[in-house]
């Protein structure tokens, strides 16, 4: 076994035995993986952090060559993002970004970009009024730095410009020019306004998009048919995301 050291993102944590947990990371030098912290929950003296979800720690781990969950030694807390905590929509917006890491990378595939992206946005829902927007930015650049982005340059089908009338195809996964619509008569229609928002989104920084003007109506599109994209592709809605939508009701 190998020792290595970390700066993680704590994705989740699940409960073993009545003593331990086994946490899964993101971290920046090895990607995700998981790990076992022996007797957390009885002595939590043990380490410099109680491994809440979305908090970044500096983990030290025993790198286990026949298993895909590692032994943690050590595991010290760098950032709590305690602001966020105070707000349920906050909390709710971060645990959601942590699940779309997990569910769309696999174990070990590391990708530095990403885990900029979750700290990022992590600090501007700290002080950021807007966490929802900050939500769809993180979504719309996490797809596509994960590889699992909607297609929305060009036609899915035929790949040529669309400089008018477009559908959005959820089983092609992505736009269908005039001439390709009847490849999927479920596609639905899409507001130009929509794809232009989506397009500077993955073209620009993070502090641009946040300047970006999306109205009530854009952000209900790309919201809805985002959502709709990785519901199919995964298989599942997301947790965190049928809370959000719960919590878009209420408000």
């Amino acid at each position: 076994m190998s020792i290595d050291k970390a700066e993680a993102l704590v994705l989740n944590k699940r409960d073993i035995r009545e003593t331990s947990i086994i946490a899964d990371f993101y971290s920046r030098e090895f990607g995700k993986f998981s790990g076992l912290l022996k007797g957390i929950r009885t002595e939590p003296e043990k380490f410099a952090s109680n491994i809440e979800p979305f908090s970044l720690n500096e983990v030290i781990f025993y790198r286990k060559t026949h298993s895909n969950i590692h032994l943690v030694t050590q595991a010290d807390k760098l950032n709590n993002f305690t602001q966020i905590r105070s707000s349920i929509e906050k909390t709710t917006q971060a645990v959601f970004m942590m699940e779309l890491i997990n569910s769309l990378m696999q174990p070990e595939d590391k990708n530095e970009d990403i885990f900029e992206l979750a700290l990022i946005s992590l600090k501007e829902l700290e002080t950021n009024y807007n966490p929802a927007k900050i939500a769809t930015i993180f979504k719309i650049k996490m797809l596509s730095l994960s590889g699992f982005k909607p297609h929305f340059d060009s036609c899915v089908s035929c790949s040529d410009i669309i400089s008018g009338q477009a559908r959005f195809s959820l089983s092609l996964g992505g736009l269908l020019c005039p001439r390709c619509m009847q490849k999927d008569p479920a596609s639905r229609s899409i507001f130009r306004g929509t794809i232009a928002t989506v397009l500077h989104i993955e073209r620009n920084a993070f502090g641009a998009s946040l300047n970006l003007g999306m109205n009530p109506q854009i952000k209900k599109e790309l919201d809805l048919i985002l959502n709709a994209f990785l519901s199919f592709h995964l298989g599942k809605e997301l947790k965190s995301q049928r809370l959000m939508n719960k919590l878009e009701v209420a408000v």
